[in-house]
This record gives C-alpha cells, structure tokens and sequence, in this order.
C-alpha cells in the first residue's frame, strides 16, 4: 500500500495542512468519491473543511484528491499538528476554518475523553447547517466494505421505514441470545435518517445507513453481542464471545451483566460519568445492507441491519430531547426480529419492507 505523506507549513503551526496526493491508495477511491461526490454532494463553488489525524492521513488524502478534482476551496488539518491527543478541546483554528464552510469531513481516530471536543465542532456544524460527514474511527477495510454502498438505494430504504416508524408508538425487538425490548416513542420526539446522503438538516455518519430517535421510554433486557461504543470498541472490538447483557428499567440501566470483568466495570463507569449516562437516549435501526458481518468497529457495525441503542447524549438539538448527558455509547446486537407496533419488519436480521 502507497504511504502517502503530508508537508506542514514549517512557520506557523496555525495555517492549514496540504496532503500530497502525488501517491494514493487507489483502493481507496472508490469510498472517497462516494463520500465526497454522492454522499455530500460537494459543488466546485463550495468550500470544504477537512479533519484528520496522522493514523488516518491516507483516507484522508484519498478524499481530498476527489475535492481537488471537483475543485473546490479547501483547507487540512491533521489534529497533532495543533494540539496534543487527546484533544481536551477542538483547537480554534479548526473552529474558525470550520465556521466558513459550507462542507465538511471528520475523519480521524477517536481517543479517550474525546467527546466534548468532538462536541465542539457538531456545535458548529449545526448553528452554521454544514453538510458535515463524520467518520470517526473510519478504517481502510470500512472504506473497501460500508463506503462502497449504493446510498441511493439505502435511501429510499431508509425513507420506507423511517415514514413506518414515524406512524408507530411501540417497537418491539428481541434476538437468539437474550434481547427482548420494548420501546415506546413519542410524537414529540422525531425521527430521523441519516442514510448516507447528508443535508443541511442533519450530519451524518459515514458510511450511513440509519434511522433514529430519543425513545420516550424503554423496558427490558438488551444483548451486545456485537459491539459498544466510544473508545471502548477500539479496546474490546467483537464482543460476541462475552456479550454485556443490559438490563433496563424506565429508560434507564437496572442491571449489567458480562463474563469480560474488565469490559464490564469500564462500561459501568463510562455509564456512571453524569447524571444521565445510564439512560438511553438514541434507539436506532441500521439500514446499510451493504454491511453484512460485525467487524469490531462501531462506525460501520451500527449500520448493520439491525437494532443499536445508546446511553447518555439524546441528540436533542436533533430528536428534541428535552435533556443531555456528557457521554454517548452505542451498544450493537446481532439477528434481530423486529416488530412496528404488530407489524414484522425483520426477521433474523432481515428486512421484511
């Protein structure tokens, strides 16, 4: 694989960084130019703001060799390069490039503690509308697998079943190895997609393939068998082996259990950081078929055909949550039946719409 490189402005460490892209990794291109030309739509008379860190320098010069080719204004920065990791905060300069964009990547490792600075440019991307792809802990193999999706179609997927989620009240879930979940939503809190093709109205993961809300209340047992969340999919990848079993009680943790202590105790403390870390404050529904087998990364994992729900941050500048938490974990299962109210949309982990 070509090692690409990148040249610092050597005066100051406040201008923008420029990739070379004499040498890429044609490999991939392919996800570049879906993320950049189908997923953000990016225009030559639109500026684009590009986030990386130095694990992620090749994707990254992958994209920005598509943004060259469209044309558009640009400006790099690989995150060292301005502050230490991890990021206490997002430096300023990130910030105020991001405010002048109408177009933006995140695409870098995510470390732990990370969070608020994150937070930090969502705040902004929100106030400003920036079309704004995060890929957060985006890898090679996600670019050669979830990248390389037709988004178009997973949209209108994602429409069917979003306008089916929209009308039910009730969303029942249950798996082989012990899921059996029950959630009610209310008609104040929204649905959203976020299938890939990303709007002003919304940011959204890449690759996509989701639709979401804030559930207004949940009971049951949920089982990760597949992944969690934050720093902690790094740490543990595919937990199949030794899945964590959620109880939950009135939208909130009631009961953990887990045969990896160590996975266990680090989830307990990450769901104990704030007053609201243990309530779930996403329910979620992958919709990218693309993506077929857990692969131990919470990026594209959550886009499995499936159920995924989170504690901690509700996205309420989004959902219209009426609350907010520091934190924010997904938990991914596997083969899931679903249920809209008494309608079947999956069985074993297939859509049925």
């Amino acid at each position: 694989m070509p090692e690409s490189d990148f040249r610092v402005d050597q005066k100051t460490s406040k201008m923008p960084d420029r990739l070379v892209t004499d040498t890429i990794d044609e490999e991939l291109a392919p996800g570049a130019r879906n993320a950049v030309r189908v997923c953000l739509r990016l225009k030559p008379e639109e500026r684009i703001t590009i986030i990386t860190d130095e694990a992620t320098r090749d994707i990254a010069t992958a994209l920005q060799a598509e943004v060259e080719e469209i044309g558009s204004e640009h400006a790099v920065f690989v995150l060292e390069n301005y502050e230490s990791r991890p990021l206490k905060r997002m430096p300023q300069n990130v910030l105020d490039d991001l405010a002048q964009s109408q177009v933006s990547i995140f695409a870098a490792q995510s470390q732990r503690d990370e969070l608020a600075s994150r937070m930090q440019m969502s705040d902004i991307v929100n106030k400003k509308r920036i079309r704004h792809a995060h890929m957060v802990n985006i890898t090679r193999q996600i670019m050669l697998e979830g990248m390389r999706a037709d988004f178009h179609a997973i949209d209108s997927l994602s429409q069917r079943l979003v306008e089916m989620a929209r009308a039910s009240k009730r969303i029942t879930c249950r798996t082989p190895r012990g899921t059996d979940f029950v959630t009610d939503f209310s008609p104040k809190l929204k649905w959203l997609k976020t299938s890939g093709i990303i709007t002003p109205e919304k940011w959204g993961n890449l690759p996509g393939g989701e639709i979401f809300t804030s559930p207004e209340t949940s009971e049951g047992v949920f089982v990760v068998d597949g992944v969690v969340g934050d720093y902690l999919c790094a740490k543990y990848g595919d937990i199949g082996e030794t899945p964590l079993t959620i109880e939950v009680k009135n939208n909130r943790i009631s009961g953990l259990r887990c045969d990896n202590k160590q996975l266990l105790e680090e989830f307990r403390a990450y769901t104990s950081t704030d007053e609201n870390s243990n309530r779930v404050g996403e329910f979620a529904i992958g919709t990218n078929t693309a993506c077929t087998h857990v692969i131990g990364n919470i990026l594209q994992d959550e886009k499995i055909p499936g159920i995924h729900i989170a504690f901690g941050h509700p996205y309420a500048e989004h959902t219209g949550a009426d609350w907010k938490s520091k934190t924010h974990i997904d938990c991914v299962g596997r083969d899931f039946d679903i249920w809209f109210d008494g309608d079947q949309v999956m069985k074993a982990g297939k859509f049925l719409v």
